[in-house]
């Protein structure tokens, strides 16, 4: 399986500049002021030097569409997470717009995954987090055992708490639309400032298993 990475809230230039290095699939930058992550004050020209594998992801919750086009056509980016309640009808209008769109779902015992139904056709991928009011950060796993019973034809990235040493469960973890991870809050020294020595490792051993 070509496993997928993301490493998301990068807020630091010189960070960002390390953990290209490592060569991540996805990078994401989240634009949401109220996250310790927020890459609000990061200028264009930080995103402008990844390397062209690695796929900057701007991350918005409920936001309109005007100021997700604005930022996206600020930094460069034309791969949306919407971390949010936001609509299907929203991501429809930016996948008419061009941008792949990736959805958020929060994931508890108590999903409905019928209720998926409506992202049909205007997603591109799911991320399956953790569900909190606070739209993810947690830093917390939900039970994945919950994901077997979903039976969409969208692939999904597993999101919430993986965390160093998680390298076993991943390996372990099988389902036709499993495609990848998506890291945060455990590999990083402060928020916002990740790891690269721990994510090296970390993806090493990830890569060498494929």
């Amino acid at each position: 399986m070509d496993l997928k990475i993301k490493i998301c809230g990068m807020a630091y230039p010189e960070n960002i500049v390390g953990i290209s290095g490592v060569m991540p699939d996805y990078m994401g930058f989240i634009f949401h002021a109220q996250s310790p992550r927020n890459a609000l004050s990061l200028s264009a020209e930080a995103l402008k030097g990844l390397p062209e594998s690695v796929t900057p992801v701007g991350v918005f919750v409920n936001r309109p569409l005007d100021y997700i086009l604005d930022r996206c056509d600020e930094y460069g980016i034309r791969t949306v997470q919407l971390h949010g309640n936001e609509s299907p009808a929203l991501c429809e209008r930016l996948k008419t717009e061009g941008y792949i769109v990736w959805k958020a779902i929060g994931v508890d015992e108590n999903i409905r995954w019928e209720d998926l139904n409506s992202y049909k056709n205007v997603v591109d991928m799911f991320v399956f987090d953790t569900k909190s009011p606070t739209h993810g950060g947690t830093g917390c796993k939900y039970d994945w055992d919950i994901l077997r019973s979903y039976s969409l034809d969208i692939p999904f990235l597993l999101s919430g708490g993986i965390s160093p040493g998680d390298e076993g469960l991943i390996k372990m973890f099988d389902h036709p639309m499993f495609s990848g991870i998506d890291l945060n809050s455990r590999f990083e020294v402060a928020p916002g400032m990740k790891d690269v020595t721990l994510l090296k490792n970390f993806i090493k051993e990830l890569r060498n298993h494929e």
